[in-house]
């Protein structure tokens, strides 16, 4: 497992019950989550006193109950600064998990003694965007929601990299890669974070089982003739990371070689010493 374990500003303090209890910088949060299917005593005097609690709803979505939690805050990893604020289906804006994957491709960039571009597709707020600008990679960002693309440049004014060669684009991602392709553009690295489920800035539907294949064939063929990475995350329940392995192996590795590895990403839980696992990645470099 890939562990994000070199955070200060966040922590998951303990789980427990479908819900974790986490640290938010200087504020502490109550939110579900269904792979936590364990009881276990919540001794932790913060399960009493958050300052913000997501309820899931029996009937699906759910509601936040706020306390002592402002409407915006910040909080930083390594060089990046990031604005967080409660929104829709429990989410604060990160990920935090995926510091795992800033770390390893960062490395990467910075290694590379060349110029290197990276697309980045389901780009949300700008967490992976702003990893590898701040490697020195000049970026692609795209995300069908033009208020995710509006926070993320917020993110890069926090970051001091609202300078950096950043393209910020809001647009259906398979149909950017699709003109990307007829444009003749190429890149050195792909990153993407696509959702279970969602719809374009026109009302596109993507089902990731049906379109995730599609979508890494045409990346394929959008990169460098040396390229550096290609990245592939899910959230999706059921998707094991082998899956992840077995279409970077068809669409990347069989054509540049290289070296291929997928698992799980976790986040350490205090209370215990365990790792909460947090969805999955696929890896390939060249």
């Amino acid at each position: 497992m890939w562990v994000a374990d070199n955070w200060k500003d966040y922590e998951i303090i303990d789980c427990s019950t479908g819900e974790k209890l986490e640290r938010w910088g200087d504020y502490i949060l109550i939110r579900p989550d269904p792979q936590i299917i364990w009881n276990t005593p919540r001794t932790h005097k913060g399960w009493l006193h958050p300052d913000g609690h997501y309820h899931r709803s029996s009937r699906g979505g759910g509601e936040w109950e706020f306390f002592n939690l402002p409407e915006q805050w910040s909080i930083s990893y390594r060089e990046l600064t990031f604005h967080l604020k409660p929104f829709s289906f429990k989410h604060t804006g990160l990920f935090p998990e995926q510091a795992a994957n800033w770390d390893w491709f960062s490395q990467l960039i910075r290694e590379a003694g060349r110029p290197v571009r990276v697309l980045n597709l389901f780009a949300y707020t700008g967490g992976a965007t702003l990893a590898a600008a701040a490697a020195g990679a000049s970026v692609t960002h795209v995300d069908a929601s033009k208020g995710m693309v509006t926070w993320a440049k917020e993110n890069a004014r926090s970051s001091a990299l609202e300078n950096a060669p950043i393209r910020w684009l809001v647009d259906d991602c398979m149909k950017f890669t699709e003109r990307e392709l007829r444009r003749g553009r190429r890149y050195d690295a792909v990153i993407m974070d696509p959702p279970s489920y969602g719809r374009g800035p026109k009302g596109e539907v993507w089902k990731i089982e049906d379109a995730i294949h599609p979508l890494i064939h045409s990346c394929a063929q959008l990169l460098s003739d040396t390229p550096l990475f290609f990245l592939v995350n899910s959230y999706t329940t059921g998707l094991a990371p082998s899956v992840l392995n077995y279409l970077l192996a068809l669409e990347v590795k069989g054509r540049f070689g290289g070296t291929l590895e997928s698992d799980e990403l976790g986040l350490p839980v205090g209370e215990t010493g365990l790792v909460l696992p947090c969805g999955s990645s696929g890896r390939w470099h060249g």
